[in-house]
């Protein structure tokens, strides 16, 4: 991955500094990541680089508020990092593993945390289902993976006993979660609502889906 410049993505907003703080240098540097490589290779759409802050970065950032400390997380069909290697950056104390079955996206994700130096982030080349049975993780992340009742089957295994999975989810949040009940007492989950964060920094609000592994 060739030296990213500043040009391509937009100026940091003051929001991003009070919610980032000491990793701002890094998270500016992973907005040009995504304003350059992962839209050259078709990880994100052009687009979507006008709005990468608010639509992206700190909307994925706001979810490390639900996280507890030194937690080890497995963010599942990652893509381009979002919300993984957001959450690595804001919480060095996190312990990430990002799960994705494609090869040019992890071959993306694998140069990201080297040229943002993440010690904290690592890559697994896999679909989540090929994990079950073999890692378990204090919580369990996606964001925009599929409808929620497969995405309880994809998550739940993965989430040890007492372990959580947070969901990024839309407007269509209270829908999903209404098929996929079954989904949630099957894998021996409880649902512990729709939490809303980040009203006063980005609009819409976050909405993340909390299913508590019983």
């Amino acid at each position: 991955m060739p030296h990213v410049g500043s040009a391509g993505a937009p100026p940091a907003p003051s929001a991003a500094a009070a919610v980032f703080s000491d990793g701002l240098h890094r998270l500016e540097q992973f907005a040009d990541l995504l304003a350059s490589e992962a839209t050259l290779r078709g990880l994100i759409g052009p687009r979507e680089v006008p709005r990468l802050w608010d639509r992206h970065l700190l909307n994925c950032a706001l979810v490390a508020d639900l996280i507890g400390q030194e937690a080890s997380v497995c963010d599942i069909g990652s893509g381009a990092g979002l919300p993984g290697l957001v959450l690595a950056i804001r919480r060095p104390d996190l312990s990430v593993t990002l799960v994705e079955p494609l090869l040019r996206r992890t071959t993306f994700l694998e140069e990201a945390i080297g040229l943002l130096e993440l010690p904290n982030a690592t890559v697994v080349r896999a679909r989540a289902e090929d994990l079950h049975g073999h890692r378990s993780f204090d919580v369990v992340t996606s964001r925009a993976v599929a409808p929620m009742d497969r995405l309880i089957r994809w998550s739940l295994p993965l989430v040890r006993s007492g372990g959580e999975m947070l969901a990024m989810k839309g407007s269509t949040v209270q829908a999903e979660l209404d098929s996929a009940a079954a989904a949630i007492s099957a894998g021996g989950g409880i649902l512990d609502g729709i939490i809303e964060l980040g009203g006063d920094l980005v609009d819409p609000p976050v909405r993340v889906v909390r299913v508590v592994k019983g």
